[in-house]
């Protein structure tokens, strides 16, 4: 099913393989390996927030201030980002399978030395690396699973996936009820122990995930297409055995041609998310940014409004967490499927949207003084259960809409942009409204949370593109996707080239696949490509006047929104059908001479 066309190009069905794979399982394995972290997450998270004003008392063993625990918190985000950065650039360019081994290793290795932490400098500093070590595998881990799992269920598995990190949460919240006990636990050692069974938590993780498989979509794309055949072929025995029918593969329709690759550089990254998706761009941004504020300046800041406005004991606030943590689980586990069954579009709007009403509604009910501190904490469940599964879908947009080749930097970009903005801006922000003791003033932070939330939503419905059950080819081409037949380096007397794309694909927009062409654009009978006439009307149009540089033509036809290389290949197109010509640089319609 994988053959090589020439050097440094091969033909591979290894996509449409995985795809087309019954849930089994192999599927299962990947899953305890790779999605389970986020409860750990959750967990961990959830217990050192519990924890900041035990770790202020003096025989806490570290009798922090006030202001270290803020820096704690932001030693975390800052380590979160960083890594996500760093970690996502090395996952696209070294592989899924040696960064999530990585990153789960670098946040076990950070929390067993937190435990040990014997001054507020080195908690600080382990606080930083166990954050890299989680915004590591935000990026690592979202892509491979999406690459690993089959295209009908993507998103039922990557919301619940996302979504376990609330299992942690409401894990954490109650055991927080039992490690600040000072009858069960001594002020120096309750917090220590919290550190520790996180990690043996994670060392069971790492145990499992060392059987999880590399991507195969990422070996055929970086020169190990024979790997990518032989795992895939490994895959696909191990399910039969299981007593699973496999469904067959089209080879002219299931085949993609792709020129291999070692590394994608920083500037065809920015091409592709500037020029080549601007308004993809612009979505995950909104996505992201929405989700991250409104998580975070709730999140953290839930127990200041208890304690402010109801008089909740911090001991006691992981009680009230408990519900906004389940609310935050259920939501992604209920309405996954349908995700995959209605549509990324409609589900993630109603999802941000939604939740954005509620917290209005919340809002004018919290400032008119009508709750009380469980009926915020329900309030809370219910506008998590629709942010939760709107949060979820940001990771799986951002990973579906954007090349595999850049597949986890622009998860770890927009992970990071998001970050930094609504979990930098959004705690710092309630906090001082909280401060005020104006339930008015907090309000209007409710309000502004809403506007962010609903202004993701509106983004996702005027600029969303509708990935269910597709491909994750089929929604981004890959950026070495190539021609089939296209004559290599040493036929053609040129030099190689990377990161153009096939004449079927499209930059932002919702494209539908065509399959790519069994030969070059030399003959007028070609394959049917409806997308590509539609861009060859407009070349035609814009033509009208006369002759262009390729570059303005580009520009009147707004072709930075076709995808790398396919304004070349519609005036290919044009040329072989007989109405385009070209001088150089320069491209004429043979109509108007």
């Amino acid at each position: 099913m994988t053959s090589a066309t020439g050097a440094g190009t091969v033909e591979t069905a290894v996509p449409a393989r995985m795809d087309r794979l019954p849930w089994s399982r192999w599927h299962w394995l990947v899953l305890a390996g790779l999605g389970t972290v986020w409860i750990l997450d959750g967990l961990e998270v959830t217990i050192v927030g519990a924890l900041a004003e035990r770790l202020t008392e003096p025989d806490s063993g570290l009798a922090l201030t006030e202001t270290e625990v803020g820096a704690a918190a932001s030693a975390y985000v800052a380590g979160a980002v960083l890594g996500a950065l760093l970690f996502g650039y090395l996952t696209d360019r070294l592989g899924r399978k040696k960064l999530f081994l990585l990153t789960l290793g670098l946040y076990l290795a950070a929390t067993v030395a937190t435990a040990f932490s014997f001054d507020a400098w080195f908690f600080l500093l382990m606080r930083f690396l166990t954050g890299a070590g989680i915004g590591g595998e935000y990026a690592a881990i979202n892509s491979a699973i999406d690459e690993l799992v089959p295209a009908r269920v993507r998103a039922t598995v990557s919301l619940a996936v996302n979504g376990s990190y609330w299992a942690g949460a409401a894990v954490g919240a109650a055991l927080t009820l039992v490690l600040l006990d000072p009858e069960l636990f001594a002020p120096n050692v309750g917090w220590r122990v919290a550190f520790g069974l996180g990690a043996v938590l994670g060392l069971g993780i790492l145990l499992v995930r060392r059987h999880v498989p590399e991507s195969p979509r990422w070996l055929y794309t970086h020169g190990r297409n024979d790997e990518a055949e032989e795992l895939v072929g490994a895959i696909e025995r191990r399910i039969a055995a299981e007593g699973h029918r496999l469904e067959p593969i089209d080879p002219e329709r299931d085949t993609l041609t792709v020129r291999q690759r070692t590394a994608t550089g920083f500037g065809e990254v920015a091409r592709t998310v500037l020029r080549t998706y601007p308004k993809r761009t612009v979505l995950g941004l909104a996505l992201f940014v929405g989700q991250a504020f409104l998580y975070n300046a709730v999140y953290f800041t839930f127990a200041l409004v208890l304690g402010t406005f109801f008089g909740v004991p911090s001991a006691l606030s992981g009680l009230y967490l408990i519900p906004l943590a389940l609310g935050s689980l259920v939501g992604p586990l209920l309405l996954g499927r349908l995700f995959d069954s209605v549509g990324r579009r409609p589900m993630i709007t109603i999802s941000y949207v939604g939740s954005g009403v509620l917290l209005v509604v919340t809002a004018w009910l919290f400032s008119a003084g009508a709750l009380t501190a469980w009926t915020l904490a329900a309030a809370w469940a219910a506008i998590f259960f629709l942010a939760s599964a709107g949060a979820s879908a940001a990771y799986l947009t951002v990973s579906e809409i954007f090349p595999m080749e850049i597949r986890a930097m622009c998860i770890a970009l927009f992970y990071a942009v998001g970050t930094g903005l609504g979990g930098i801006i959004g705690p710092v922000l309630f906090g001082a409204l909280v401060e005020t003791g104006d339930p008015g003033n907090v309000a209007m932070g409710y309000y502004l949370g809403a506007a962010v939330m609903i202004l993701g939503g509106v983004a996702e419905l005027v600029l969303g593109v509708e990935a269910a059950k597709r491909s994750l080819e089929d929604v981004a081409t890959p950026l070495s996707a190539a021609p089939a037949d296209e004559p290599t380096a040493e036929s053609s007397g040129q030099p190689p080239t990377t990161g153009r794309r096939a004449a079927w694909g499209k930059g932002d927009g919702d494209a539908t696949r065509q399959p790519p062409p069994r030969r070059r654009y030399t003959a007028p009978t070609l394959v049917d490509d409806p997308q590509r006439e539609a861009h060859l009307g407009a070349v035609l149009q814009a033509l009208a006047g006369g002759p262009l540089e390729r570059a303005e033509l580009g520009h009147r036809v707004g072709a930075e929104e076709w995808g790398p290389g396919r304004l070349d290949a519609v005036v290919e197109h044009g040329v072989a059908t007989g109405v385009l010509r070209t001088e150089g640089s320069l491209v004429r319609a043979r109509y108007t001479d």
